[in-house]
């Protein structure tokens, strides 16, 4: 397999972990101990959108077409961290609250605690990881 066959995949992971995040959350609960403010999320879906927009741009034009080229790999790149950063911060919620008026912590529907954020989250920092390298790698 490919690297750029990887590439391709994990795009479509980060995807699936935008618009999952998008809707687990967007409804209201989704797990944690505390709520995700509606800034984060939207500013998680909108930079994860526009990233994915970008990328997908960057890795199908040519390069010598008007919106390819190594500038729209740098602002999608740009796009992928701001999303893998607002995600991490989406995590916070799981961190367990402390003091008095603290509240028990919910179970998630879909995966009965934390996992499935923090496998989605942690692997959306690897793929943007490897789409860095991707996009830095020496013309082979």
């Amino acid at each position: 397999m490919s690297f750029q066959v990887i590439v391709y995949i994990l795009t479509a992971l980060a995807a699936v972990v935008v618009v999952l995040t998008r809707v687990r959350l967007g409804r209201g609960g989704g797990g944690g101990t505390i709520e995700v403010g509606s800034n984060l999320l939207g500013l998680h879906t909108v930079a994860g959108g526009l990233a994915l927009i970008t990328w997908l741009i960057f890795l199908l034009a040519p390069d010598d077409s008007a919106v390819g080229g190594d500038f729209m790999g740098v602002i999608a790149l740009f796009f992928w961290w701001l999303t893998v950063i607002a995600g991490l911060l989406i995590l916070v919620r799981w961190l367990p609250s402390r003091g008095r008026h603290a509240s028990a912590q919910d179970e998630d529907e879909w995966s009965e605690g934390p996992g499935l954020s923090i496998l989605a989250h942690a692997g959306m920092l690897v793929g943007v990881l490897v789409f860095t390298y991707y996009y830095a790698k020496p013309p082979s």
